[in-house]
């Protein structure tokens, strides 16, 4: 049976370690099918995906949590967001060929930005360059940075689902941990996973199967779907931010301004009669 498009907390009763898991099909789906994404294209947009669900499981508020890449490989941006309530989107650029597998050859020279912009209060971003080849392990290092807790990433990517594995240490109570080789225990059976494991079983299961010896809570799954935050409010409210003047003078030369979301593809169309209601005008010359 599939368990697709879920979040998933988990909890180990005897240690300080909680854990989550991800698993995403139509969602994914949604998303590569709004762009002719070459195929390791898709596999690190499946795995940005998976790794902005992760770690919106951090997340304490109203929000949107997004991953993003800037680079000067073949693979120019890869984005990915996921809300609080975990609608997710993602995109990315590129041009020419792009390599399997090595982030170092798609993102050339990169660095990994993790921003948390909240409903309401201060946004918040957290950089770290691209070292290592594997998305994950920048992930992993971008937590050791930050947050100084230590956290166990993997991500898996077969063109068709996206799935990912997160452990975390939490600070022990009262400073101490009785069994003081369990994450290393813990991380290294999770390191054990295979592909076909993460995306065939439910959490149950797989967790049995890794972790039989241990105590596990289990929390209920949580749907994540495909959806994208754009909207004609958002697009109308772009669009008086560029400010009467310069909106009039691209409407002199265009007739109408158009905006496409590069998420998802919607379309929006503005005419001047529309415009003028956006700046209250009866008539600007």
């Amino acid at each position: 049976m599939k368990h697709s498009d879920t979040f998933q907390r988990f909890l180990f009763d005897n240690h300080q370690i909680r854990g989550e898991l991800v698993r995403l099909n139509t969602s994914f789906e949604d998303v590569k099918q709004r762009k002719d994404y070459p195929k390791p294209l898709q596999a690190l947009l499946g795995e940005a995906l998976v790794a902005s669900v992760l770690m919106s499981g951090t997340l304490k508020f109203e929000g949107i949590l997004s991953v993003q890449a800037r680079g000067n490989g073949p693979v120019k941006l890869l984005m990915a967001e996921c809300t609080h309530d975990k609608k997710i989107r993602a995109i990315s650029q590129w041009e020419g060929e792009v390599p399997e597998e090595k982030l170092s050859e798609q993102l050339g020279a990169a660095q990994l930005a993790i921003t948390i912009d909240p409903t309401q209060g201060k946004r918040y971003q957290g950089v770290v360059p691209l070292e290592s080849e594997k998305l994950a392990d920048c992930l992993i290092h971008y937590f050791e940075q930050s947050e100084q807790l230590s956290t166990h990433i993997l991500l898996f990517c077969d063109n068709e689902q996206a799935s990912g594995l997160f452990l975390q240490q939490l600070p022990a109570k009262n400073n101490e941990e009785k069994d003081s080789d369990a994450w290393n225990r813990l991380t290294q059976l999770a390191s054990t996973l295979t592909s076909e494991e993460i995306h065939s079983l439910d959490g149950e299961a797989l967790l049995n199967r890794l972790y039989h010896e241990e105590e596990v809570t289990i929390y209920p799954e949580e749907p994540v779907n495909f959806e994208c935050s754009c909207s004609k409010q958002r697009t109308s409210s772009a669009i008086v931010s560029l400010g009467q003047e310069e909106v009039y003078s691209i409407l002199a030369e265009q007739k109408a301004i158009e905006i496409n979301c590069q998420f998802c593809n919607e379309h929006y169309r503005y005419e001047k009669a529309e415009i003028d209601q956006l700046f209250g005008n009866k008539h600007f010359h």
